[in-house]
Formats: C-alpha cells, structure tokens, sequence
C-alpha cells in the first residue's frame, strides 16, 4: 500500500507528514484490500481543509473531506469519515455475499 501526501498553499513540516502517515496507515485495518491512500491538505480562508482519497480494489474511490481551524482536527475528522465508509463498504460487501434477508415476510 502506498500512501501519498500533499500539500496546498502551506509548507508541509516533517512532523505533520509523520502524523498524516500514522493515521492513514491505520486504514488498513479496516479494510485490507486497499491499494493507495492520497491525503491533500490545503490552507483555506477558514483554516484547514484535508481530503483523503481511499482506492480500493475492485470499487470506486472513496473521498472524505473535512475543513476545521485546527489542522490535526481536520485530519481527525477526515480519517474518521474514511473509517467510517470503509467499515460501510465491508459490512455492505459482506452482507451481500452472505445472502442474509433485511426484513420482510417469508411467503
């Protein structure tokens, strides 16, 4: 898996590509058929807006953003949206291949 990180508008320090690089890194436990992680950070009027782009395999793409004046809470609360569509994706995938009945009657 390769993680990669950019950056708009601001210098990205050593210590936040570390950081970006833990969090992201933690995906994977998730959901382990994922092939590429891009996080794009960027400086807004705002404060923060931070994009992670999830490519799993054999599914599209899954986006989560988040904007926050803090820069470690917007990259908090992106993951967290990730873990969240990833954890999503699985159960989805899983419940399908699985056949189980979602309610109703048996006739």
């Amino acid at each position: 898996m390769q993680i990669n990180i950019s950056s708009k508008q601001f210098e990205m320090t050593p210590e936040i590509e570390e950081y970006i690089n833990a969090k992201a890194s933690k995906l994977t436990r998730f959901y382990d058929r994922i092939e590429q992680i891009d996080v794009i950070v960027e400086k807004t009027s705002h404060g923060f807006m931070v994009e992670i782009l999830t490519n799993v395999e054999h599914h599209n793409n899954i986006v989560s953003t988040n904007e926050d004046d803090d820069m470690y809470a917007a990259i908090d609360g992106s993951v967290d949206r990730s873990v969240r569509q990833l954890t999503d994706l699985k159960s989805k995938l899983r419940d399908h291949k699985h056949n189980t009945p979602t309610g109703g009657t048996d006739r």
